[in-house]
């Protein structure tokens, strides 16, 4: 029997939200906080899948060569194994124990961490040499073709590639990256809503076929297209909703410039407005956020936060709260004594 094992972190987005699928520009960071999975090979055809997180089933089995979804947290492995599948790679049976200090649904890139860390184990366990593009390329396959989210591939390239201490500016038109050093001045708390989304069933899905109709309208292949134009005639040319889809992915691809510009100046106080401004239109233009979400937002605000915003795709989940360094803890604990049940510090970053 052998056994091998493959570990992914979650992240955070600094800024540049809902902009991956537009081929926009996004900034990452790796959390602490990952899934690790522990395969042993098997001499039947059954993958049996277990765990220790706090989500129902907590093990389960189905046959390779025969996934079919039935919404729950295994469709992420049905589809790796699918996708696998698809592309000619024979698997045999396995077991796997997933161990995961990362929340589920809490906007952290949770499901991209576990089909990246299985990618990993399995590779390993079956000799398959997988290189780290094409981990990206499946694991984003198997939530995009098999689980049905429509998702981009911020979560995979960040799981993948990330870092913990620096962002990671990369521009989705060509997947160009670079790290931006993170400010000693500052720091992160992650704070979960304790509300849960669920991609492939949410709105996520009609945000993508919103900018999709957008682009349709305007004639052009993605919204990355009219960063340079007059936006205010371009938004005349479209009919609500989209003409506020479109004003957030444009103005949010400014925004992940002007943070650039802020981190490579030092100016916190500048930083902190762009996560703020990025909140608002989340919530006023792209309407992903919810009434918990903007709570906490107005929490962190009020205990001192130079900023703050939701955290990934919205519709639950959490928020990030820019703080100074040494004291993010102590805000993040500020928030949820007002905040009430259901919330909780996930991590400070750095």
């Amino acid at each position: 029997m052998r056994k091998a094992t493959g570990l992914a972190p979650g992240r955070i987005n600094l800024i540049g939200e809902h902009t991956d699928y537009n081929d926009g520009l996004v900034m990452p960071i790796a959390l602490r906080l990952a899934v690790t999975v522990e395969t042993r090979s098997r001499n039947d055809r059954t993958a049996h899948l277990s765990t220790d997180a706090p989500i129902s089933p907590d093990e389960g089995s189905y046959e390779l060569g025969a996934e079919r979804k039935d919404g729950t947290w295994m469709d992420r492995a049905r589809g790796v194994t699918s996708i696998l599948a698809r592309d000619g790679i024979r698997l045999g049976g396995f077991d796997a124990e997933i161990a995961s200090d990362l929340p589920l649904g809490a906007g952290l890139g949770s499901s991209a961490a576990f089909a990246i860390a299985l990618l990993r184990s399995l590779s390993e366990l079956f000799d398959l040499a997988l290189d780290d593009k094409e981990c990206v390329l499946i694991a984003h396959a198997a939530e995009t073709d098999f689980a049905g989210a429509r998702a981009g591939l911020l979560d995979q390239l960040a799981s993948v590639y990330g870092r913990r201490n620096e962002a990671l500016l990369i521009d989705m038109r060509d997947q160009g990256m670079r790290t931006i050093p993170l400010p000693p001045t500052t720091e992160l708390a992650v704070i979960d809503s304790g509300t849960r989304h669920e991609h492939a069933t949410g709105g996520y899905n009609r945000r993508r076929e919103e900018c999709e109709d957008a682009s349709r309208h305007l004639g052009i292949v993605s919204l990355r297209e009219i960063d340079d134009r007059p936006l205010d005639t371009i938004l005349e040319r479209l009919p609500s909703p989209l003409d506020r889809r479109v004003r957030h992915v444009v103005t949010e691809n400014a925004r992940v410039r002007d943070a650039v510009a802020a981190l490579s100046a030092g100016d916190d106080a500048t930083l902190g407005q762009v996560l703020s401004a990025s909140h608002h239109s989340l919530r006023d233009d792209y309407e992903v956020s919810t009434t918990e979400l903007d709570r906490l937002v107005e929490l962190a605000t009020a205990a001192g936060a130079l900023g703050a915003r939701l955290v990934g795709g919205g519709f639950g989940g959490s928020i990030i709260a820019l703080g100074q360094r040494g004291g993010a803890k102590e805000l993040a604990g500020r928030v949820l004594e007002r905040y009430g049940g259901g919330g909780h510090l996930v991590a400070v970053v750095p």
